[in-house]
């Protein structure tokens, strides 16, 4: 397959709605309120390896432990649905004093580099080529790092009360997030409410 500009525009909006670095601002301030301050570079750097080990050995390296992609994303909406758990009710599941590097986790994983953006990039790869995806899984790595790096200035404009306000309302997106990726992968279907 030929890499084209468009191919890469559209992969590139895919994975960025998928990783939603912007809508994570809420939990990346309450994660430097909680652990002190994260490393941009670090956390950048370490998800877009997992992201890019994801791209070119992700399926062969899961079926090496007898795991299917959905298994891998129910595990990983688990992890999402204590992180919004910990926002919306306010208490503490994972220790972060004792987290030296939080950047890493729960930043770069599974914030960033979480099962919905590692099944994105392994159904992308029917449709695309493997170059297509790694430009526009680069580009998006370019944003995560500077929207990282413009948290503190976010910080200071929407204040104690708005990031609060933020980190509830995100809170709640990512338990939906959560449990739509843990119901599309089981196959569970709610019945429509009218």
């Amino acid at each position: 397959m030929q890499v084209r500009i468009i191919d890469i525009i559209s992969v590139f909006m895919v994975l960025f709605a998928v990783i939603d670095i912007t809508g994570a601002i809420p939990y990346i301030l309450e994660l430097k309120r909680k652990s002190g301050d994260i490393d941009a570079g670090k956390a950048t750097l370490v998800a877009y390896a997992i992201l890019l080990l994801f791209l070119f050995i992700g399926e062969p390296f899961l079926q090496l432990f007898g795991v299917d992609i959905s298994s891998f994303a129910i595990a990983g909406s688990f992890v999402l649905l204590f992180l919004g758990l910990e926002m919306v009710l306010g208490i503490e599941f994972f220790k972060y004093e004792t987290l030296k590097h939080s950047s890493i986790f729960p930043l770069a994983f599974p914030l960033i580099a979480g099962a919905g953006s590692m099944t994105t990039i392994i159904s992308l790869k029917a449709a695309y080529s493997m170059w297509t995806i790694f430009f526009a899984l680069s580009l998006n790595m370019i944003l995560v790092y500077v929207v990282l790096k413009a948290t503190r200035l976010v910080e200071k404009i929407l204040g104690p009360t708005g990031i609060l306000i933020l980190t509830k309302v995100f809170g709640i997106i990512l338990l939906a997030i959560a449990i739509r990726l843990f119901l599309s992968n089981t196959g569970i279907h709610l019945p429509n409410v009218p």
